[in-house]
């Protein structure tokens, strides 16, 4: 068969494979060469935590999610919003589980700002349960200055947008094992990565903060929590670790609160897809078994 291809084009192909070869091999070394760079700024990898909604059958802890709101609510709320999440959400199905009276209890606890009215003023109101959570600051200037120039960002996707890169091949193994945890593995360890003093030959400006994890490892945001903050009342540790397990479970959640449904769903498809396979599989097998019997 190789002798009948015409030299031209066997010419053509070994060109075109060396080519690949040698492009593959110069992709590799600049990897290399960066990967170290790369790394020093960005600092050590997040260590792994264990998610009960992580893999492909996870599902959201109500009580960690009831922590994690917790902790939002007297800790975070005072800097970032959570624009995109509603009161109501916090009763439907996969999330905390709280009860549509406390939902109303608790929207009701906020100030709201709604109008204009008949005399075309803006006016504070109770909130609703459709209402979402109000953000701490009237505008991002008003962020800035009290967050010595930075402005926090919102929490109701900030699990899904952050992340952190494990280099190859690891990155193709969290394919294959469909872990999607990243975003929260990397704000447990920035929430627990403060060090103070900073290292040897760090200097840092008033209102700067040295932290492990954070790229650059500066940052402006206090630490946020301290062990013995906040008092639970089901037992679980009182420790930084939980706190900060807690809020990124919670966190998790407000960027995908959908997600235990769309696993189920998953899950329906890949079966429905199995049986239409094995069907489809056994009807030609049966309808060409005719033709092979004549031929």
């Amino acid at each position: 068969m190789i002798d009948r291809i015409p030299e031209g084009m066997r010419l053509m192909f070994v060109r075109n494979a060396t080519k690949l070869v040698a492009a593959a091999a110069l992709a590799g070394a600049l990897f290399a060469a960066a990967g170290p760079a790369a790394a020093a700024t960005a600092g050590p990898t997040p260590p792994r935590q264990s998610w009960s909604f992580a893999g492909p059958f996870g599902t959201y802890d109500q009580g960690q999610l009831q922590r994690g709101f917790r902790i939002y609510r007297e800790v975070c709320a005072a800097c970032h919003s959570l624009k995109l999440v509603a009161f109501r959400n916090l009763s439907e199905r996969g999330g905390p589980g709280f009860s549509e009276a406390q939902v109303k209890a608790l929207a009701a606890e906020y100030q709201i700002e709604d109008g204009p009215n008949d005399s075309g003023d803006m006016f504070k109101r109770p909130g609703r349960p459709s209402d979402r959570f109000p953000s701490p600051f009237a505008n991002e200037n008003q962020a800035r200055s009290a967050n010595n120039g930075a402005v926090p960002p919102d929490f109701s996707v900030l699990a899904k947008a952050r992340t952190y890169s494990r280099g190859f091949p690891l990155f193709l193994v969290d394919a294959a094992i469909q872990y999607q945890e990243h975003g929260v593995d990397y704000i447990v360890a920035l929430l627990t990565g403060y060090r103070d003093p900073p290292p040897a030959g760090v200097t840092l400006l008033p209102g700067q903060y040295y932290n492990d994890y954070m790229p650059g490892h500066v940052l402006s945001m206090a630490p946020p929590i301290a062990a013995g903050q906040i008092e639970y009342t089901d037992g679980t540790p009182n420790t930084v670790e939980q706190y900060s397990r807690d809020v990124a479970a919670f966190m998790m959640w407000a960027a995908e609160p959908k997600l235990e449904e769309r696993k189920k769903t998953g899950l329906k498809v890949m079966i429905f897809l199995l049986v239409l396979t094995s069907l489809l599989y056994y009807s030609k097998k049966r309808l060409w078994s005719r033709v092979y019997a004549h031929a």
